[in-house]
């Protein structure tokens, strides 16, 4: 039976290594180098390991987890809700059930709503059915792209439509203009929904953002209503909110606003609520315009 043991020393936090959160992630130890032994994971949402041979694990700070489900080859964490972003914990592998049959270490860093989902572990060369099962994966995740990409494509061919910008007077001797929106600034949301990317723009009459908002939940995520309020306390008027695809567990999906201001108007933090049908509510509470 796997045996858990508390590892002594504290948390450590620094920026976070891990880039892809890839929601399948394989390691063949025979392979991999010390650098690149690191798991991504977050509070809210479970991580799982999958050793091909029994294990004994030691893991760093056990008694803040949620949740520590173990087998003889089976390893699943529910991590602490209280990890920051950039926090790493460190925990130990010993094959064979003691430590002269090799161990080997891992590092957990913590992120913001991504996690990897399945860690499948390898001593030796990983099997056929591994390799196999990777392929169709890869496939789905394929035929994935070409969706977004054809959405993407219809998206933008609305946007062309230049002619129907000007006659609406969202165009003037100014153009559009754009501006990333500060990551910094959605970090302590929490909740439903989390920041992933985005910009805004501005018009001669307008203001917009387009937002990707990535769901922690296991619920997918409509939008259905929502406001903008200004500096002064104000709601704008003309809302407009546009959401092709449903936000599902794990994944980034863009939400677009829109609503009236000249350009004199909706400077500084504005304030934006959205809410589904079931009547959760995330709020961006630091959103600026061009």
């Amino acid at each position: 039976m796997l045996a858990l043991v508390l590892l002594r020393g504290s948390p450590v936090v620094e920026p976070s290594t891990v880039g892809s959160c890839a929601e399948v992630q394989r390691i063949e130890l025979s392979l991999s180098s010390e650098a690149t032994r690191e798991v991504c994971i977050s509070p809210g949402l479970m991580t799982g390991f999958l050793f091909d041979a029994p294990v004994v694990v030691e893991l760093q700070d056990e008694v803040r987890f949620e949740e520590v489900v173990r087998g003889r080859q089976l390893l699943t964490l529910l991590p602490p809700q209280d990890m920051v972003s950039g926090e790493r914990l460190r925990f130990v592998v010993h094959f064979g059930g003691g430590v002269a049959q090799g161990s080997i270490a891992f590092t957990l860093v913590a992120h913001s709503g991504r996690a990897t989902h399945q860690v499948e572990v390898f001593r030796d060369k990983r099997t056929r059915e591994s390799f196999q099962q990777e392929v169709e994966q890869e496939r789905a995740k394929n035929r994935q792209l070409r969706e977004d990409n054809r959405r993407l494509r219809a998206r933008f061919e609305r946007i062309r439509e230049l002619g129907s910008l000007v006659a609406n007077e969202a165009v003037g001797i100014h153009g559009i203009q754009a501006k990333e929106l500060d990551p910094k600034a959605f970090s302590e949301l929490g909740g439903i929904l989390y920041f992933d990317r985005g910009l805004s723009y501005r018009g001669e009459s307008t203001i917009a953002a387009e937002i990707w908002l990535r769901n922690s939940g296991s619920e997918p995520w409509t939008t259905v209503g929502g406001t903008l309020i200004d500096s002064d306390g104000e709601e704008l008027t003309g809302l407009k909110i546009r959401q092709e695809e449903a936000i599902v567990s794990d994944r980034a999906s863009v939400v677009i606003v829109e609503a009236n201001a000249k350009r004199t108007q909706a400077r500084g933090y504005l304030k934006l609520k959205l809410w589904d049908e079931g009547l959760r509510v995330v709020t961006f509470p630091r959103m600026m315009f061009p």
